[in-house]
Parts: C-alpha cells; structure tokens; sequence
C-alpha cells in the first residue's frame, strides 16, 4: 500500500479539519488558525485517509453521523484528534454554494466550517458495545416489518379469493390455515410457505427478545431505566446504547425534543402558537416510548401511583391521543434523569 504524504507545513499548521465521508473516496478539508484552507484534498482513498490523518498534529476533526463515522470516530481518538459528529441537516446551511454546488468537496468544506460553530448540536460518539446493541435492536424491527408485511401480503392474497381474514395478526394466523382449504392447490402452498415464514420469523425474534433481555441483565443503566413505569428491557437498552449517561442533553426536555415528542413552535408579532409533536429524531426510540405510553396508560387506573393519576387526568381533560404522548415525553425526561444523575435521582412515588 502506497503511503499518504502532506506536506509538514500543512500537517503542523491544521488545526480544524473537515471530512466528507464515502465508501472509498474521501474529501478532506483543513484550515490553520487563522481559518485560511491548508490541506484540501478532494480524493483521499480508504486506504489513504488513517495516513494522512495520522500526520496531523491533534485538532479538531468534523463528520457528519452515517454509516462508519462511529468507527472512525474512535479511530481517531486514538490519534490524539477530537472527532465531532453531526447531523448532515445542521451542515447543509454552511455549504458557500447552496444545493447547486453540492459536490465531495464543498461538502468537506461546510462540515469543517460548521465544525466550530458554537451553538452547533453534536451527536455522541457511540462505543462499541453500543453499537453491537443498537444492531442487536435494529436486526429485530426489520425481522418484525418483515412479519408485519408477510403477513399484510397474506391478507391481501387470500381477499383476492374472498377470504376476508381480520387484522390481529393471531387471528390470520389460525384462520388463514382453516379457510385455505377451500382455495385453489397453488394457492394453499402460497399460503403454507407464506404462514411457515411468519413463524420462522417468530421464532427469530423470540430468540433476540431473550438477548435483549440478557444484555439488560448485565447492564448497569438499563437495570435503572427498567425501574421507570412503561419501559421493558427493549425500550430500556435501546435508550441506553442511543444516549449513553445523557450528558449530551442540558436537560430532559431537550431529549424529549430530540426524540420529536415535544409540540412544534411557530410565533411571529410576539404570538406563539403550539403545534403538533415534531416528530423529529429517533424513530425506533419514539416508538418505543410511546407503546409503554400506551400499556401505561391501560393500567393507570389499576396502579394508583402519582404517575398514573396524573396520566388519569390528563386522559380526561385532553384525550387519549395527547395523554399517550404527553406519557412518552414525561417518561424521555425520566430516563434523562435516570441515566445524568445515576443514584442521586430518586423518583416521586
């Protein structure tokens, strides 16, 4: 492998640097103290980039979050650097050229420039044992759209033949099996292969719900978030590997925010009106959160803890839908706390 060189000049004078990740060429963008671009290389193979890294001086590198940047990220660490990773959202503005002048390097430039903006909003560097977790999570829910949507596509092929079935996935799968014996042959082993993939995805997701619920076990901080009403051991290590001990939020609002279940503002002439959630952020998260919203709220009345009565009066006074959710964002600031204060934290019961 041929070595990366830059010249010593540059690599001492680089003190922020911007990299436009890819899967084999990267753009790299460096400026000097001053600000003044020093080192801008637009093509930097993979088995360059750790080379020419490794000759700079430590300074402050900039990413946007994607595919790799965590590896990297941790790579970089170890060279001394401080890697910054951040929504490609927050870098768009910074581009000189607009979304007309989109190009690998105009890219780097703008990640470096937003880089050392002091208001930016990073996104924590993951460790491994998270990422491994946030696998385990992210494996499962696509083995459960695949059920979801076998057995939709089941539903679907059986109502061309006038089989209605109902949309509870248990029911499908028993009625599914009695009503195909009046279909035609071709279509019964349609429906058999189609019914022997929904178990066999079953029976995988059985298998990761019990490595979810072993990593809980073993894990300090989601031992702490299972104590919260409403989060199980999924929501539980979910949280923990996405947000570490918390430190990257001011507060349990902020996490709320990030997550999208707090209202959008929009004011103008000093009026400000609430809208609906944002909807911003982690999915996976927020829908998480809002299911054990949803199984809260189903048995508040049988609990009688303050959460629950608070839960109970919200429901009455602004309806299910806005309860379930106020839920969720009250349960995301709880689980801020949980992991930012550790054992000074002690919910009110």
């Amino acid at each position: 492998m041929k070595k990366f060189t830059t010249p010593a000049a540059a690599a001492h004078d680089v003190t922020v640097v911007g990299i436009d990740l890819a899967k084999n060429v990267f753009a790299i963008h460096g400026i000097d103290a001053s600000g003044k671009p020093c080192l801008v290389r637009p093509n930097v193979r993979r088995d360059q980039l750790l080379d020419l890294l490794a000759q700079l001086r430590p300074c402050l590198i900039g990413m946007e979050a994607c595919s790799g940047a965590h590896h990297l990220a941790r790579t970089l660490v170890q060279f001394g650097h401080t890697p910054k990773l951040m929504a490609p959202k927050f870098v768009a503005p910074y581009r000189l050229q607009g979304s007309r002048g989109k190009n690998d390097a105009n890219d780097a430039a703008a990640i470096c420039e937003a880089v050392t903006r002091p208001n930016m909003r990073f996104v924590p560097v993951k460790t491994v044992d998270a990422q491994v977790t946030l696998t385990v999570h992210r494996v499962r829910s696509g083995f459960v759209e695949e059920r979801t949507a076998t057995i939709n596509r089941l539903r679907g092929l059986m109502s061309e033949f006038g089989v209605v079935l109902p949309l509870k996935a248990s029911t499908v799968r028993r009625q599914a099996r009695a009503a195909c014996e009046s279909l035609p042959t071709w279509v019964q082993r349609v429906v058999e292969d189609l019914l022997g993939h929904v178990t066999a995805l079953d029976q995988r997701i059985d298998e990761y719900d019990t490595h979810i619920k072993q990593i809980a076990a073993t894990d300090d901080a989601s031992k702490k978030l299972m104590q919260l009403a409403g989060i199980g051991p999924v929501t539980a290590t979910a949280l923990a590997a996405s947000v570490g001990n918390g430190h990257d939020f001011k507060n349990g609002r902020q996490l709320a925010a990030w997550l999208g279940l707090v209202p959008g503002m929009h004011g103008s002439g000093g009026k400000t009106r609430l809208g609906r959630i944002t909807k911003a952020g982690d999915h996976y998260l927020r829908s998480l959160l809002v299911m054990g919203a949803r199984s809260l709220l189903a048995l508040a009345a049988s609990r009688g803890d303050a959460l629950s009565r608070w839960a109970l009066t919200l429901q009455a006074r602004v309806g299910y839908g806005k309860a379930v959710v106020a839920l969720a964002a009250k349960n995301a600031r709880l689980a801020w706390a949980v992991l930012a204060k550790g054992d000074k934290f002690k919910p009110i019961t």
